[in-house]
């Protein structure tokens, strides 16, 4: 994605040896990131099931293909895909701000040459994890909110939306009982 992004950008510039700008570089780790979750989400949709499931949930589902198969012939297809707003959303900063922040670190050690960290231009492993955990974080920081309302939406889906958010407990399957079966879970 990024390459192509890069590509369109130098056609455009006339420029072969032009470089993403951070802006460019948050939207293409912005769309390889939701192309990424896409291709993922109902996987992920069952996981947050499967995860939550207690001996008092509603459905009891024997593994991951037992659950998707449930999941589509009780609820239907659009079922997988419960709370992919959100997630679409959240992964915007989330990949975004992670690409865009670690090259923006990478090309700020690699110039300043800051404590000796560079040799060459060549950044170390040890260098280039430090990077990627501080990109991590910073992204993860941003949409971790968004992250828990869709997997509260995974669990119950649009029609309950206002009742997750709020966490009034108004649902068929209210937000006390996922955090009551996340509790029983962990011990």
């Amino acid at each position: 994605m990024c390459l192509g992004i890069l590509w369109l950008y130098r056609q455009q510039t006339g420029n072969e040896d032009a470089q993403l700008t951070p802006l460019l570089r948050l939207g293409a780790g912005a769309c390889a990131g939701i192309i990424a979750m896409s291709a993922t989400y109902p996987m992920n949709m069952v996981r947050g099931r499967l995860t939550v499931q207690t001996v008092n949930s509603p459905y009891q589902y024997r593994g991951m293909l037992h659950a998707l198969s449930t999941v589509l012939r009780e609820e239907g297809p659009r079922a997988l895909y419960k709370g992919r707003l959100p997630s679409v959303i959240g992964v915007i900063p989330y990949v975004g701000l992670n690409f865009a922040v670690y090259e923006l670190l990478k090309d700020w050690l690699v110039k300043a040459k800051p404590f000796g960290l560079v040799q060459d231009f060549d950044l170390s492993v040890t260098t280039r994890l430090a990077c990627g955990v501080a990109a991590a974080t910073v992204g993860q920081t941003v949409a971790y909110p968004l992250d828990v309302i869709r997997r509260r939406m995974q669990m119950v889906g649009w029609k309950e939306a206002a009742s997750i958010v709020t966490g009034d407990g108004r649902s068929k399957f209210p937000l006390e009982y996922i955090l009551d079966a996340s509790k029983t879970e962990s011990k």
